[in-house]
Order: structure tokens, then sequence, then C-alpha cells
């Protein structure tokens, strides 16, 4: 039966120094950057991927936890790919508990990167058929990875055709103060107007002069050059 400390032995074995000091600075784990604290070895995303694939189906649930809780941010990614394929290929009182330990441990689930790469697949997921008010108290929180995990997990609503609360979470995150929070809230716009571009702009012409740059930047990235002109003059 695999352990922690084997998925643990890959990962340090697979450990880049000059890899981890740039992915230090792309991840803002310097002081002052909003991964200030943690620590990464420099494994490459493909390769965590890999070790996931390894261990997920013979990793417990307890111990991908205890990955999770771990100190090196390649550890907590790896565990976030195995809950995933657990959550993906299990049945409904598995992918319950997947849900649990990941709303329970979002403090954890500390960057960009470990949000994107659970919230669209697991939060969101689990919440197609279910009462999705938990995402009005992630989107109040005062921890920015919570409400980035709100908005993010509206990519499985957005996939399967149902916008609401994409804009229902962008409208009460309009002021935003975190710009991971405002490219989070931009991006999704701009994927509701992948599908239904009419829906992006509704919401937009009330809005877009409220809003961050940033996130009207994200939101109107794949329109018309000009039709991005004048959403940026103020001239819609």
């Amino acid at each position: 039966m695999a352990t922690t400390a084997d998925v643990r032995h890959d990962l340090a074995r697979l450990a880049d120094p000059r890899r981890a000091e740039a992915s230090s600075r792309f991840l803002q784990m310097t002081p002052g950057g909003y991964g200030e604290g943690d620590r990464t070895i420099g494994v490459p995303v493909p390769e965590q991927r890999r070790v996931a694939a390894r261990y997920w189906r013979d990793l417990s649930l307890a111990d991908t936890a205890d990955l999770l809780a771990g100190g090196v941010h390649e550890e907590r990614l790896t565990s976030l790919f195995i809950l995933v394929r657990k959550f993906t290929r299990g049945d409904e009182e598995e992918r319950g508990r997947i849900f649990r330990l990941v709303l329970a441990n979002t403090a954890r689930i500390n960057n960009w990167d470990l949000v994107d790469s659970s919230a669209p697949y697991i939060v969101g997921p689990w919440l197609l058929d279910k009462d999705r008010s938990v995402l009005d108290r992630l989107a109040g929180s005062s921890l920015v990875w919570d409400r980035r995990i709100a908005v993010m997990a509206t990519f499985a609503f957005i996939r399967a055709g149902d916008f609401h609360w994409t804009f229902r979470l962008s409208e009460r995150l309009l002021g935003d103060p975190h710009d991971l929070v405002q490219k989070a809230v931009g991006w999704m716009l701009r994927e509701v107007g992948n599908r239904d571009r009419a829906a992006e702009e509704e919401f937009l012409a009330r809005r877009y002069r409220a809003m961050p740059r940033v996130m009207l930047r994200y939101a109107i990235e794949k329109f018309e050059p000009q039709r991005r002109r004048e959403y940026l003059s103020g001239t819609v």
C-alpha cells in the first residue's frame, strides 16, 4: 500500500533547485508576495501529474489529506491532482468526502495554481445538483483563496451552460481588492462569453465602468480589437 512517504520520496527525487528558485518568484513566495512563507522544490507540473497517476489508486484519503497539509508546494499540488482523480472516479459517498476535505483545507490551497487545479474539478462538479450557498460563504471570506475558489468553482456550471452563479459572484466581487480574484472573475466572465457572447455583454453593460481594469481586460480578452477599445475607453 502506498504511503505519503512514497509520494514525497518521488517528488524529492525530481526536485530541481534552479527551477525551485524560478517557481518561488513566479508564485510570489518571496517576502511580501501572496505566497510568502511557502516552499517549492522545483518539480515540473507534468512530473507531479505523473506521480499522482502512479499513486492515486493506492493512497488512502487520509494519507492524501496528510500530503495536502505538507509544507512543500508540490506536495499539496500533487495531493490535489490525486484528489481530482479520486473524485472523478469515485462514488457519491467518496466524492462527498473529498469535497468536504477540500473545503476543510482551503487555507492549505494557498496559491492560484492550487485553487485552479481543484475548485473547477471538485468543488464545482459536486455542487452541480446541490445547494450552492457555500459559494456565498466562500465569496464573503477574508481569505483570498476562499474567494478565488468560489469564483473558479463556477467553471463547472459554465461548462454545463449555467451562468447564474458566475454572474452572481462576479457582481458580489466586482470591487474585490485582490488582483487574483479580479483575474478569476474576468476569466470566468470570458468563459461565459465564449459560450454566449450576448449574455456576457448584457452583464458587462451596466458594470464594466466599475470594474477594476485587470478584471475587465480578462473579461473582454477574446473580443474583437475594436470592441475591446470601446470597453476600455468607456464608449460602449
